[in-house]
């Protein structure tokens, strides 16, 4: 029987696995023994299985303007708890930081008159929202929900790539993951003590609850999507049916009296809570995009007297600017008197004349981001890069400096993967998601892990062409009874297929239907 590991060659990167050729991690000692007795046409259905539960539930994505399943890959990651209790410190920390940049500088502004950030970085940014000074969240929070994208470094050291406190997607694949795995690929689990990831939906509406406005004891919460056209529109659906809130689009709302209610076919019924997944720019065609054919007229001024609270905040996109990434680690010693747990990938800001010119001179050796990108739309990895595109990026860089930053170039770490009848090492990235309801800052233990498909491939983004992997964190005795409960929870849960997950971008291709697809947001 061949050695599906056969050839599987360690490279520059960190290897998730492998801490050597044909020595592997003690924390994948368990996914080891379960598929070294395999050969590949045992694998082989396997896989296929996975790919098909991933097709019955409609979990799909947009790549190349087709809806394609979302590829999962058979092996999980396995992070130690160690690991993990870094990364939830760290999680959190940015998480609060964050919170506190917002909330200053949106209010006060002592962040700016302290010159810990100028003023003209917040100025010049194309997701701060003046229209959003002054309102003051019921309980505090403006990050109900975040996904910080992090990487393991050459040296094994996790580093923060971006932070994403706007509209995070990707969580129904960790859920939609675990789910699949455990059919297809149960031995794995019986040695591996992993955490649970069922408990998302409900951490989220009690997050969603805690913000509801004074004096609502029984607030009442829905999910508002852009629609069926939207590449995350599966994620909007599951959530909302996993927390047991209405699914709603902009014009299944009414706003009257700086207060929002939803249409039902017994009458109008008040909202308390909107977790949007919308885009700022098309929420309130009074005071953004006044064509925008899926907001709400009214929605920001009944949430700046306090009527109804908004999930997340508007305007947290200022915090998602690449350019005010690179001043996290200060904010974090500015507001918690603390050093950053995690820190950030090597980053150059090229408002200094000396500094521009030496990252143009070296585009070919380095990472340009532009710093309102998402999705990986825009990046240029220099040592792939042909000339011309690199050509036409010192051009750019030189005429419009703000809009971008510049990163070394970080050999991300890779796991295995199976491709044709192989495993064979892949880079990989790490989202945890984080729900804070004002109390506590949870992060969901494991988070999701996306891989980059193509061999030496570094742009890891589904939209982009790449696939995922469960993420396990092996804990204790007591989390894995609750691994058990999970499993039994997600099992019991129907399948969901949504509507219109086909959509016909023929003759009839409507504005309303372009909107729904909107720009921006955090795509994964």
């Amino acid at each position: 029987m061949a050695d599906l590991f056969e050839g599987y060659e360690l490279g520059a990167a960190w290897d998730e696995t492998f801490a050597e050729p044909g020595l592997s991690r003690t924390s994948y000692d368990a996914i080891l023994s379960a598929l070294r007795p395999l050969a590949a046409d045992e694998l082989r259905p396997r896989v296929e299985a996975l790919a098909r539960a991933f097709m019955d539930s409609g979990v799909t994505f947009a790549y190349d303007g087709e809806e394609r399943p979302f590829p999962v890959d058979i092996v999980p990651r396995v992070l130690t708890q160690l690991e993990w209790d870094r990364i939830d410190r760290g999680v959190q920390q940015r998480v609060k930081a964050l919170e506190a940049f917002l909330a200053d500088v949106y209010g006060p502004g002592n962040v700016l008159n302290d010159g810990i950030v100028p003023r003209r970085v917040i100025a010049t940014s194309k997701h701060f929202h003046r229209e959003a000074h002054g309102i003051e969240p019921p309980n505090g929070v403006r990050v109900h929900v975040s996904g910080i994208d992090l990487v393991r470094d050459e040296e094994g050291t996790f580093r923060v790539l971006e932070d994403n406190v706007r509209t995070p997607s990707g969580v129904s694949y960790v859920i939609e993951n675990r789910r699949a795995l455990t059919r297809v690929f149960p031995e794995a689990f019986a040695a591996g003590r992993v955490r649970p990831v069922s408990d998302y939906p409900q951490k989220l509406l009690a997050a969603l609850r805690a913000a509801a406005p004074p004096g609502v004891d029984d607030p009442s919460v829905v999910v508002l999507t852009p629609g069926v056209y939207n590449s995350a529109y599966f994620e909007h659906a599951l959530l909302a049916r996993l927390m047991g809130v209405e699914l709603v689009e902009g014009r299944d709302l009414v706003c009257s009296g700086n207060r929002v209610r939803m249409r039902t076919t017994a009458g109008e019924r008040p909202v308390d809570v909107i977790y949007r997944r919308t885009d700022d720019e098309f929420l309130d065609p009074v005071h953004f995009r006044p064509d925008s054919m899926i907001g709400c007229p009214g929605l920001l001024n009944a949430a700046r007297v306090g009527n109804v609270t908004l999930a997340n905040a508007i305007g947290n996109g200022v915090a998602d600017d690449k350019l005010i990434y690179t001043y996290v680690p200060d904010l974090v010693r500015y507001y918690l008197d603390e050093e950053p747990v995690l820190p950030n990938v090597d980053t150059y800001r090229l408002d200094d004349r000396d500094v521009l010119e030496w990252v143009v001179e070296r585009v070919d050796e380095l990472v340009l981001k532009p710093v309102d990108g998402s999705g990986g739309k825009g990046l240029v990895i220099g040592p792939h890069a042909d000339d011309e595109t690199l050509t036409r990026l010192q051009a750019r860089v030189r005429a419009e400096p703000r809009a971008w930053i510049a990163q070394r170039v970080v050999q991300i770490s890779t796991v295995p993967t199976f491709v044709g009848d192989r495993f064979r090492p892949r880079h990989a990235d790490l989202r945890p998601f984080a729900v804070n309801d004002g109390e506590r800052v949870w992060v969901l233990p494991g988070g999701l892990t996306r891989v980059a498909l193509g061999e030496g491939a570094l742009v890891v983004n589904s939209s982009r062409g790449g696939g995922s992997k469960d993420t396990w964190v092996v804990g204790d005795d007591e989390q894995t009874q609750s691994q058990r409960q999970d499993v039994a929870h997600l099992d019991a849960e129907h399948s969901l297929t949504p509507p219109g997950v086909a959509p016909d971008r023929g003759p009839g291709w409507s504005d309303q239907q372009q909107q729904q697809q909107q720009m921006g947001g955090e795509p994964c």
